[in-house]
Parts: structure tokens; C-alpha cells; sequence
């Protein structure tokens, strides 16, 4: 009976573990490219930033993306232009356009 009460707990701690790490809104990349018009500037239309000062978008992860435009937003990632700009995001945003920049190569 005890290794079933071990097991049963393990197994609801691995499941909730799953979920709290995994992203809470599927992204559209669709609505992610109407999006990054915002992030072109810097990044480049196509995710493939114009100088060495901003990196590229295009091909990254999706969950990286969406970690690091979280991190801006709460603070947690320090940088005063990108600060601003995920501030202004929502999280539908961040997931669309993290799904958008990682589609593209």
C-alpha cells in the first residue's frame, strides 16, 4: 500500500511538473507574423536582424522565445528597449510570435 501512495504521488508531481513547464497557449504563427511588424526594426522583417547588436529571430526555438520575451516582460531579463517592447505584449502575443519566429528559416 505504501509503494502504491509513493508511486500515485510521484507520478502526480511528474504530471504537474509537465505542465507548469510546458506553455500555457498554443501559438498562431499567422497572428505572429501580423504581430512582428513591431519587432522588424531591430530584427529585421524576416527575423534576420540587419546588424550584430540584435540577434537573429528566425529559426529559434519556440520555447526560448517565448521564455525570453516572458523574462523581459516581468523583469526577470534585463534590457530597456525589450523590456518595453514585451511589456506591451500579452501572453497570446508571445506565444504567437514565438511560434511565428521559430517557422521560419
Amino acid at each position: 500500500m505504501l509503494n502504491l501512495l509513493k508511486t500515485t504521488t510521484a507520478a502526480l508531481a511528474l504530471t504537474a511538473a509537465a505542465v507548469i513547464a510546458s506553455p500555457a497557449i498554443a501559438g498562431d504563427a499567422a497572428a505572429g507574423k501580423a504581430k512582428a511588424m513591431m519587432c522588424a526594426g531591430c530584427h529585421g522583417p524576416a527575423g534576420i536582424s540587419n546588424n550584430n547588436m540584435w540577434p537573429n529571430l528566425a529559426g529559434q526555438k519556440e520555447g526560448y522565445l517565448a521564455s525570453a520575451l516572458r523574462d523581459y516582460r516581468s523583469g526577470a531579463r534585463n534590457n530597456a528597449m525589450m523590456s518595453g517592447m514585451a511589456k506591451a505584449l500579452s501572453d497570446a502575443d508571445i506565444a504567437n510570435l514565438a511560434a511565428y519566429f521559430s517557422s521560419l528559416k
